[in-house]
């Protein structure tokens, strides 16, 4: 293991900052965790949480957010968004420090996806890491997916590689997170699989808010119709899910443009119904897409939901009937919306330890690297 050489950290344990602001553009999650910096290479360096703080970001900004990932802001706003997610996000990381009474040792910053196009070997995370070094007083890591876009992958999903330091190798695992996009994760005894399903929660949490004026369905209450399973098999046509893994993707697709293509396909229908169809629509992307590309799991393997979605009461009870084989069950270790950020933690220590970051098995690169740019205070 080699260590950036202006990295002067202790032997262990290290207390690490994660911040993630994830596809569904609701806002900063910010972890404080505590790292065995020695425990990576028996897959269990985690050792416990110490913080979580969501910082929602207000109706502003998220509007920026959101007109980015559709294309539609200038470079000088991409600019000004640059600057004002680092504040966010730095604001969010101070809270998160001063709640747990502990300085972090270094941060791992993901920052605000807002385009992410793999088939061009590009993506682009915002947030501005300079003001976080600043905010913290500690080194800082960033921009971790575009080491593996230059090795041929999709830099993304990335997070495989950390559950798998979260649960181990000792036997079968599913994970699948609902962010704004589902991506799935699993280790069938022998390999790492993981791949970005479809939408998660973009698309209805657009629709929650073009007709309930809310950001997102609480729970899932209002999605209480009939799915229109034509229109879902409709969707379900698009090459995107008949594209074998490596496979990632974003709100370029499954976005605004996607919903106002079927907006002529979804009005005629009442609410309750257009509402269980993008719900059917997640549920059965996931679960048919697993069917056709992941790996035979043992009946009863657990499936542990993570993400926002997980409070979604319909969207889970859609995953039960497209997951037959499996238990699902809610991720009783972390809070709801810190996985994703402790996962970020676990990737910026293998980056100060010179450890792989990504897993080729799962992104397509052409060998493992060590991931991500360093700020220093």
């Amino acid at each position: 293991m080699t260590r950036p050489p202006t990295l002067d950290l202790p032997p262990g344990p290290w207390t690490v900052l994660g911040l993630m602001s994830g596809t569904s553009a609701d806002g900063a999650d910010a972890v404080l965790v505590e790292i065995d910096p020695t425990a990576f290479q028996a897959d269990r360096p985690f050792r416990s949480l110490l913080a979580h703080q969501h910082a929602a970001y207000p109706e502003a900004l998220r509007a920026e957010v959101l007109a980015a990932a559709a294309d539609r802001l200038s470079p000088a706003g991409l600019c000004v968004l640059q600057r004002q997610l680092g504040e966010h996000h730095a604001a969010a990381a101070a809270d998160c420090v001063r709640a747990a009474g502990r300085s972090p040792h270094l941060a791992c910053l993901h920052g605000q996806t807002v385009q992410h196009r793999p088939e061009a070997g590009a993506t682009l995370q915002l947030a501005d890491p300079y003001l976080l070094a600043e905010a913290l007083h500690c080194p800082v890591v960033w921009d971790l997916r575009r080491r593996d876009l230059a090795l041929g992958g999709q830099g993304a999903p990335l997070v495989p590689k950390a559950e798998l330091w979260l649960r181990g190798t000792d036997r079968p695992w599913l994970a699948l997170n609902l962010g704004g996009i589902a991506n799935l994760a699993a280790w069938d005894g022998g390999r790492l699989h993981g791949f970005d399903a479809g939408p998660a929660m973009s698309l209805l949490d657009l629709a929650a808010q073009r007709w309930l004026g809310q950001p997102f369905d609480a729970e899932g209450a209002a999605a209480s119709g009939q799915p229109h399973q034509d229109l879902v098999d409709a969707w379900l046509r698009h090459p995107y899910f008949a594209t074998p893994p490596p496979k990632s993707t974003g709100r370029e697709t499954f976005g605004e443009a996607w919903l106002s293509a079927a907006l002529g396909h979804l009005e005629p229908l009442s609410l309750a119904d257009r509402l269980a169809t993008l719900a059917a629509f997640t549920a059965r992307a996931c679960g048919e897409g697993w069917a056709r590309f992941g790996p035979r799991l043992p009946v009863g393997t657990e499936l542990l939901l993570s993400g926002g979605g997980a409070r979604h009461g319909r969207l889970r009870a859609l995953l039960g009937e497209a997951f037959p084989d499996c238990r699902i069950q809610d991720d009783v270790v972390l809070p709801a919306g810190s996985r994703e950020a402790v996962s970020w933690a676990l990737l910026g220590a293998a980056c100060a330890l010179g450890l792989p970051g990504n897993a080729p098995e799962v992104t397509g690169a052409s060998r493992a690297a060590v991931l991500g740019a360093w700020v220093f205070p």
